[in-house]
């Protein structure tokens, strides 16, 4: 039975789902370009400034740049969101420039506005030949999306998504970052509803047609705990153990979930 919550997810009209769809296809190229960029020697600071430079040649607006989340005591300084190894989601590329090491896996966060509409995208790479066992992480972290994007039904719920996610990590022991989580999408970076990575069928807002959510497993190879850095944003595992990240930004709709940032 689906519990009764009230439901403040914004619906969006052809004309915004239009230039979402526009901006989703230019979102997941540029991904792909800073995803093909990755590799030994690289700095995470150019990374940051390639996708500054590839979002400004198509006429669009980084979304991170400069945008200040609830409780935050200060705006986000970069354009894209640069987490390595234990670092699981907004590691800050330009104030601590990483370089990135053999071995490495290293997470990549970008918003992208275009004409006035947000569209939000999260992969994990590997740097060089990585170990067997940081390799499997990424893959379930990136099924896990794949399985919660699945669920992404008109009629369904928000507990719905979480609990596909959930299911198909917990057999293999990673931890689910519980305390971080998915979100709406559209006018703003974040808007309702709050999509968890873990849930129960049926509980939460109903997802309605027109609804647009970013759906992010964010998965640990140890424990689900996490801490936050003194730079007031980087967010790590507290054993100090890898981590892994996928996002997309998804239509609600009655034919089904549809991707909006892939090309």
């Amino acid at each position: 039975m689906k519990r009764v919550v009230l439901n403040a997810m914004k619906i969006k009209s052809e004309k915004d789902i239009k230039i979402m769809r526009e901006g989703g296809r230019r979102h997941s190229v540029i991904m792909d370009k800073i995803a093909r960029l990755v590799s030994p020697g690289v700095r995470s600071s150019y990374l940051n400034d390639m996708a500054l430079k590839l979002i400004e040649e198509g006429g669009d607006k980084p979304a991170f740049l400069n945008y200040k989340p609830y409780g935050a005591s200060r705006p986000y300084p970069a354009s894209l969101c640069v987490s390595v190894n234990d670092e699981i989601v907004h590691g800050i590329p330009n104030e601590k420039d990483k370089v990135l090491k053999e071995g490495d896996i290293v997470g990549l966060d970008c918003g992208l506005i275009h004409k006035g509409m947000v569209t939000d995208m999260a992969v994990t790479v590997p740097v060089g030949k990585i170990s067997r066992e940081a390799l499997l992480l990424i893959q379930a972290a990136k099924y896990a999306l794949t399985r919660g994007i699945s669920a992404a039904k008109a009629g369904n719920t928000v507990g719905d998504i979480g609990f596909e996610i959930m299911s198909y990590i917990k057999p293999y022991g990673y931890g689910i970052v519980k305390e971080l989580a998915g979100h709406g999408v559209g006018y703003k970076v974040h808007e309702d509803p709050y999509v968890p990575n873990y849930g129960k069928k049926g509980e939460g807002p109903e997802l309605l047609p027109g609804a647009v959510i970013a759906i992010e497993p964010m998965l640990n190879l140890g424990t689900a705990r996490i801490k936050l850095d003194p730079d007031g944003y980087t967010y790590r595992t507290a054993d100090g153990k890898i981590s892994a990240h996928f996002e997309h930004t998804v239509l609600i709709s009655k034919e089904g979930p549809e991707i909006l940032t892939q090309h």
